[in-house]
């Protein structure tokens, strides 16, 4: 494969890239150029400042976690941004398509939408592995990325890695794997590839392993090459100041989260089996994720119960391949008792 990513950048974005300049590397003790308040905030710290926008110290912890480094990673405020800046960066509007493989997350399409970029789609195949044959058959010139999560969401499956590793030795576009439940899964993350593939991009989260959703910090993962182009089309302040102190701060509790993960987990397969010996259900299926995908005989009738009993899962159905399933998140232990309570309710009305 002769990959060039300079081939894949937009050419308006390259000339921005030209054209940007880095500040002069000298050290700056009185900061009289940016128009804030110098006088300080009505707040403990001093968030008068603007953040640093390049969120060195931040990389730097999270690069020592993954055990990689702080040049291959770029930091968005949450998984949206950088799914966006990843189309403002290489996808030309009405010319470029992209290839998604549903059932899977709907943010890829939607921001193809929004980008007015073309989507392709493979459909998986019916055990929610790729189908190389119809991803094949769908590249053309115009593709620049193919988008797939794993473990996916629907479906929580892990993709089969050596299917993955033949889509990075042969395409000539980006393959974007979104890893947003990797730590729930028996799959290793395919960051430490970055250095073996330069089309290869990896999404991940602190929004579920981590808890921190509502601080919204997503990490983008490749090669430096790519990651210096996002960083010069990104907002200039994406990720503020807050945000950047309490990750670093969770960064520090990392045997705390290991042990959220290994309850998660736990929990998982607990639900799994109990959810195999209901008879209204159909099937469950194998999760690397922190939720549980199930089939019933009625989605639709046993999504409305719940909701009447005041719990919320996702119906998935309309997705392909999903006919008639439910996505359920691993809650906690009580949440889980009274999910099972309301099963048990819902099949005494049979």
């Amino acid at each position: 494969m002769n990959f060039e990513i300079n081939n894949l950048i937009r050419k308006n974005i390259q000339e921005i890239i030209i054209a940007n300049k880095q500040e002069d590397n000298y050290e700056i003790k009185f900061r009289l150029d940016k128009n804030e308040n110098s006088l300080g905030s009505p707040l403990p710290k001093w968030y008068n400042r603007y953040p640093d926008f390049q969120q060195l110290v931040l990389k730097e912890k999270i690069a020592n976690i993954k055990n990689t480094n702080a040049e291959n990673i770029f930091l968005g405020n949450g998984t949206e941004e950088c799914i966006d800046v990843l189309y403002k960066c290489f996808c030309e509007p009405e010319k470029d398509n992209v290839i998604v493989c549903p059932p899977t997350d709907n943010r890829y399409e939607f921001a193809a939408k929004i980008a007015n970029v073309e989507v392709k789609e493979a459909v998986l195949l019916d055990d929610f592995q790729l189908d190389l044959v119809h991803l094949e058959n769908l590249i053309d010139e115009h593709t620049k990325i193919i988008w797939i999560a794993s473990p996916n969401n629907p479906t929580g499956n892990s993709m089969n890695r050596n299917d993955i590793e033949l889509l990075l030795n042969n395409f000539n576009g980006l393959v974007v794997i979104d890893e947003a439940y990797i730590n729930f899964s028996r799959q290793k993350s395919f960051i430490q590839l970055l250095i073996d593939y330069p089309n290869l991009i990896i999404l991940q989260t602190f929004s579920k392993a981590w808890g921190l959703a509502g601080l919204r910090l997503s990490a983008l993962f490749a090669n430096a090459n790519i990651i210096n182009a996002l960083t010069v089309i990104k907002k200039p302040y994406n990720i503020n100041t807050a945000t950047q102190e309490l990750v670093l701060k969770a960064l520090e509790e990392i045997g705390q989260v290991n042990g959220m993960i290994k309850l998660l987990v736990e929990m998982r397969q607990a639900l799994i089996e109990v959810f195999k010996e209901i008879s209204f259900i159909e099937k469950v299926y194998e999760s690397d994720a922190n939720f549980i995908l199930i089939k019933v005989h009625d989605a639709a009738d046993l999504y409305q119960y719940l909701l009447s009993k005041s719990i919320a899962v996702q119906n998935v159905s309309h997705l392909p391949l999903c006919e008639n399933c439910l996505r359920i998140t691993v809650g906690t232990e009580q949440e889980n008792t009274i999910l099972i309570d309301a099963f048990a309710d819902y099949l005494e009305r049979f």
